[in-house]
Order: structure tokens, then C-alpha cells, then sequence
């Protein structure tokens, strides 16, 4: 059974920085892609960024330049390191997991909360 498991969400004054991880168990097929998503109260969760198997990524216009998506194979681990935070970052952030024949295989996390303060 496929798990993923956030953690490294908290509570972060505006300007700080936190380290989100999402640890991956049970695949037992390629991995294709991992992304970190987001919904904060009242809007649609949306894309922050993603790593392909390829190593390749990309990110919202909106963390550019503040946000860094990485991977662990050794550990199953990606990790989203997030710097310069700002109030509106403030959301759940989960991970998402695309894999095997056409990434039919999707799995997500339980979520973690990030809240930044001003």
C-alpha cells in the first residue's frame, strides 16, 4: 500500500523559512512525478512545484525564486524548501505522487499547514 507522509509544516514569521518532506512507501512502480500542492481556506488547491524522474522541475509563478523542490531516491524523500515566506503562503500543502504506465497511478498526502504571520 502506497503511503506518503508530509511533515515540517508550523507556524513562521513573514521572512522565515521552513523545510517540508513527503516520504514515500509502498511504490512498487515508477515514479514519475512529485509535486507539492496547496489550498488555502476558501480557494482551489493549486500547484508549487514538481520534480519529474528525469530530475526536471517547475514551479508557480508566485514561489519563484523563494521555493526549491529536491529529492531524496536514497530516502523515497522529496522535499520542498520554502524561504522568504510570505502571509499568503499561508495553506495546507500537500504532496502528490504520479506514477506507473501514462502516471495513472495518482496518491496524495494528508496535508501539512503552513502558517506564515505578518
Amino acid at each position: 500500500q502506497v503511503q506518503l507522509v508530509e511533515s515540517g509544516g508550523g507556524l513562521v514569521q513573514a521572512g522565515g523559512s521552513l523545510r517540508l518532506s513527503c516520504a514515500a512507501s509502498g511504490t512498487t512502480f515508477s515514479i514519475n512525478k512529485v509535486g507539492w500542492y496547496r489550498q488555502a481556506p476558501g480557494k482551489q488547491r493549486e500547484l508549487v512545484a514538481a520534480i519529474r524522474s528525469g530530475g526536471s522541475t517547475n514551479y508557480a509563478d508566485s514561489v519563484k525564486g523563494r521555493f526549491t523542490i529536491s529529492r531524496d531516491n536514497g530516502k523515497n524523500t522529496v522535499y520542498l524548501q520554502m524561504n522568504s515566506l510570505k502571509p499568503e503562503d499561508t495553506a495546507v500543502y500537500y504532496c502528490n505522487l504520479k506514477g506507473g504506465i501514462d502516471s495513472r497511478l495518482v496518491y496524495w498526502g494528508q496535508g501539512t499547514q503552513v502558517t506564515v504571520s505578518s
